[in-house]
Order: C-alpha cells, then sequence, then structure tokens
C-alpha cells in the first residue's frame, strides 16, 4: 500500500507501520459510542460534596505532605491563540470603513462583541502595548477609533506588523491589568504554582506543553520575568516544556477511508489531539500532579478560593492515596482475613467508586488478585462545577463492555444522541468538566504508574476537516482526560464555580472576573 517514501515518513515520524494500520482500522470501523448509565451526581454518590471543617482538614493534610512529596504543575499550552479571535477576523473581512458598512456595524446584533471590544479596548491588559506599537508605526489608537478605522487597530493586534496575538499561543498574551504591571497566562501560572506548589525546600515545579515554534518567545519571558517572581515569592522555580511528539501524530484518510495523500504523494498526518500529551505526562516522574488549562486563570484578587480548592483536592488525593496504600501492602504481604477484605471491598466501592461483583465460587487467591488489580492504578480527584450552559464534557456513570460500571469523563460526540435513552441521560448532567485534576501517579512502592497501560483506545474521535478544498477525516486519540485516564480510579469533587473562568474569546478577557 504504501510507497518507500511514505514508509520513509512514517519512520520519521516514529511510528511503525503497524500503528498506522490500526489507526486506518478505526477509520474503517469507527469508534463504539459511550454506553451511559446515568449522571454522576451529588445524590447518587458520583461527585462529592466536601463540607468547610473536611476542606479545612485537608488542606492541612495537603500543606503537610508538601514537606515529603514532589507536586507539579502540568500545563498544557500548545495551542495558538488564533480562535480566540475569529470574531474580530470575521469582522475585519466584511467591515471597509465606509459609513454603509458603519451603520451596519451598529445594527447588526452580530456584531455586538466587536461593539464590545472597540468600547471597551482601553480594559484590557495588553492595550497599553498596542497603543506602543500603533504610535511606533504612526498611527494614534484614539484618531483610528474616532474615524470608525477599526480594521488597522485589528490588524495591529493579530498580525505581525503589531503584536501577532493571533500567531501566539495564549500564555504569551496580556490577561490582566495590575496597579503598575500587567502578566501574560504564562506568569498567572508562576503565581499560581508560588501559592501551592511549592514544596519544603521552597521550589515549584511547573511543566507546560508548547508547540516547537512557541518556544523561543516563551524562553524569552522566562528570561524576562522569572527572577522578579522568585524574589517576590521567596521561592525558586523550576520550570520545564516539551512539545507534543510526532509519534503522537495520526494519518488523515480520503472519504473512502483510505490514506489522504498530498499531491507530491506524500501521506498527510494531523495533530493526535490533546490525548497525546498523556505521553508527555507519562514522562514526568511527579509524585502529585496538577493539570489545568493554561486560559483557566483569574487575577489575584480572586485566587484564594482556587488555591483553597486545588489544596482540598489535593488532600483528598493524599488521603485516599494513604488509605488504598496500606490495603495493598496487606494484600501483598498478607493473608488478609475475611473481615479485612471486607473492609477493603467496603472501602473502595464507597471512596473509590470500585464495584466488585464476586461469585460465591471464585476462589481466594483469584479474588485476591483481582482485588489488588483494581486498587494499584493512578488515581485521579477532578473538580466539578454546576453546569451552567458551557459546552464540553460532564461527569457520568457510564457501562463498559464487561457490564463494569465506573465514573468518566465524557463528551457529547461519544455519545449516541439518536439513542432517546443516551439523550436524556446527557443532558440531565448536573456538572461540568473544568479540566481541574490531581493526579497520583505512583503505586504504593514509590514506582511510577506506565500510564499508557490505562488508556480505553475504543475512546478516540473522528472529525471531518479539509485540505486544500478536499474534505478529509482526523483521527483524534483518546482525550486526555477521557479514554486517556478511563482506566484510572475516578473521583469527582464539586468545586466552586468561581475557580472556573476560561478564556475562550477575547472579549472574555473583560469579564468582570478578569478585569
Amino acid at each position: 500500500m504504501f510507497t518507500e517514501k511514505n514508509i520513509s515518513q512514517i519512520n520519521e515520524k516514529d511510528i511503525s507501520v503497524e500503528e498506522i494500520n490500526r489507526q486506518l482500522e478505526s477509520f474503517r470501523k469507527g469508534f463504539p459510542s459511550i454506553l451511559l448509565d446515568s449522571p454522576a451526581t451529588i445524590e447518587n454518590n458520583g461527585i462529592s460534596k466536601i463540607d468547610e471543617k473536611m476542606n479545612i482538614s485537608l488542606c492541612q493534610l495537603f500543606d503537610d505532605s508538601l514537606k515529603s512529596r514532589s507536586v507539579l504543575k502540568f500545563v498544557p499550552a500548545s495551542g495558538a491563540a488564533s480562535r480566540m479571535f475569529k470574531s474580530l477576523f470575521s469582522f475585519r473581512e466584511k467591515y471597509d470603513g465606509s459609513e454603509k458598512a458603519y451603520q451596519l456595524f451598529l445594527n447588526d446584533t452580530g456584531f455586538n462583541s466587536i461593539y464590545k471590544f472597540i468600547a471597551d479596548i482601553k480594559k484590557f491588559a495588553f492595550y497599553e502595548d498596542l497603543k506602543k506599537v500603533m504610535t511606533v508605526a504612526g498611527f494614534d489608537i484614539d484618531n483610528c477609533i474616532n474615524e470608525k478605522d477599526y480594521n488597522t487597530i485589528i490588524d495591529f493586534l493579530l498580525l505581525s506588523k503589531g503584536l501577532n496575538y493571533a500567531a501566539l499561543p495564549k500564555g504569551l498574551l496580556k490577561f490582566h491589568n495590575y496597579e503598575n504591571i500587567s502578566r501574560t497566562a504564562f506568569e498567572e501560572h508562576f503565581v499560581e504554582a508560588a501559592n501551592y506548589a511549592k514544596t519544603a525546600n521552597d521550589k515549584a515545579l511547573i511543566h507546560f506543553t508548547l508547540s516547537p515554534e512557541h518556544i523561543e518567545k516563551f524562553k524569552t519571558l522566562i528570561q524576562q520575568t522569572l527572577e522578579s517572581y522568585e524574589k517576590y515569592f521567596n521561592i525558586k522555580f523550576e520550570i520545564s516544556n516539551s512539545i507534543q511528539k510526532p509519534g503522537t501524530d495520526t494519518i488523515a484518510v480520503d472519504m473512502n477511508n483510505e490514506p489522504f495523500y498530498e499531491s507530491d504523494g506524500s501521506l498527510l498526518f494531523r495533530p493526535g489531539g490533546h490525548g497525546a500529551l498523556l505521553q508527555n505526562l507519562n514522562d514526568l516522574k511527579g509524585d502529585i500532579i496538577f493539570i489545568k488549562n493554561i486560559d483557566n486563570i483569574v487575577p489575584d484578587r480572586l485566587k484564594s478560593e482556587t488555591f483553597k480548592y486545588k489544596k482540598v483536592i489535593g488532600g483528598l488525593l493524599i488521603e485516599l492515596q494513604q488509605k488504598t496504600w496500606k490495603y495493598l501492602e496487606m494484600l501483598d504481604n498478607s493473608n488478609p482475613s475475611d473481615a479485612d477484605v471486607k473492609e477493603i471491598i467496603q472501602f473502595a466501592d464507597e471512596h473509590l467508586n470500585i464495584k466488585f461483583n464476586f461469585t460465591d465460587s471464585i476462589l481466594k487467591e483469584e479474588k485476591f488478585k483481582i482485588i489488588f488489580s483494581k486498587l494499584n492504578r493512578p488515581i485521579r480527584i477532578c473538580g466539578m462545577v454546576k453546569n451552567e450552559g458551557e459546552p464540553g464534557g460532564g461527569p457520568f456513570w457510564t457501562v463498559n463492555s464487561n457490564s463494569e460500571l465506573s465514573l468518566q469523563i465524557v463528551e457529547s460526540s461519544q455519545i449516541d444522541l439518536n439513542d432517546a435513552k443516551q439523550k436524556n441521560i446527557f443532558e440531565c448532567s448536573t456538572h461540568f468538566n473544568p479540566v481541574d485534576l490531581v493526579c497520583g501517579v505512583r503505586d504504593y512502592k514509590g514506582n511510577n504508574f506506565d500510564l499508557l497501560n490505562y488508556i480505553d483506545p475504543e475512546t478516540g474521535f473522528i472529525s471531518i476537516k479539509s485540505k486544500d478544498g478536499r474534505d478529509l477525516k482526523a483521527l483524534e486519540l483518546p482525550g486526555l482526560w477521557n479514554g486517556a485516564m478511563a482506566n484510572w480510579i475516578t473521583i469527582f469533587v464539586e468545586v466552586p464555580i468561581i475557580t472556573f473562568n476560561p478564556v475562550k474569546t477575547v472579549n472574555d478577557l473583560l469579564r468582570e472576573e478578569h478585569q
């Protein structure tokens, strides 16, 4: 099927031909829908609601653990910010500065976001930078506004002749203003790490995933800013970065599920989605790893709740790890009594959401082996906020091919929405996944799990894209917090909505939570 040129291309990406054939087979047979049993809710014990007394206790447990445990903050930050400015690009194509265009701008509700962007432009943290770069080029931003020359402002914000924001990652955009400074999203994550991830030796570890084209600008920011944050917080940062591995790219196919060939006969590969970052995560050797998206940060005045609930879910992870490890050692090193086994099964059911259905005929040794394997897995605690209409995945009780019940974060694209019952279950979800996770990736002996062993390979995504005017199908790997963690021990905890403040569009930076 493949030419020598194709084989060479595959090898250069460090992908095997066998893996490519597996991907092609996935296109042909598709992925099975996730079978929902019910929404995970507080009422059915799918989501834990922790009272204030317990919050205080868990925060203290987390703080105490920093004396002996390594903590790492993992921030996916590889995507370009161009999608934040979709409305500005659309407006720019339609607006020519004429009186007719201006009247349309005033009266077309589709341009309300642009009107707000222009009217409140001085409230953006990047305003002074934008004003300066325009001044150097001989333009006055106030004159441009008065003369209704909005396209010039947009051009200097988005394009290479100005700030070039459309080509930068979100992490390098100015998000928040303070009295004498403004901070990028990257810098806000430095501040977060200094406040809840500082270990006993006054170090804070942060790992960002980046695109190769952004690394040098990221390093420049580090050189310009990190020393001041280290002095202010009396801390030493250890900041590392990685790129999505070429070996996680996936082959594209045409609409007949055959390899998509470019005009020169080469195969087309596409990034495997955020699920590819599991390999980056697997390379890290942290003990406790927090995962949070680059754009979900707030100014200092609102950070206290974020710090608190990071410690709450971190403390819960440590508490459950300690108990789980005790039982694993008991199973590994001794012959537990019937009472001990009953206690372990009850703990797994009530605290780890692990359901056992043993028959009376099962041998004791086999029962111990099953219990041990179910407990000896990575653990993730996932913060969940009440659903207020945000798009994206949510928490559900699901049923796998072995009729086992487990908690999973599920996206709408993973469900058969043509099935009325499944659609109703999905729509009855009470909470939303804000990507707020803390992960325990070491076993009871202190060894790191190989996270690649806990993926559900049947939870990928197929989407329709285009290239040079031709439709194609793209394959995304199981999502990082969906199928890539499907076989982890999973606990959902309700956290306040104030801890979830993403920036999906540029005007989100005008919301009260970002001012």
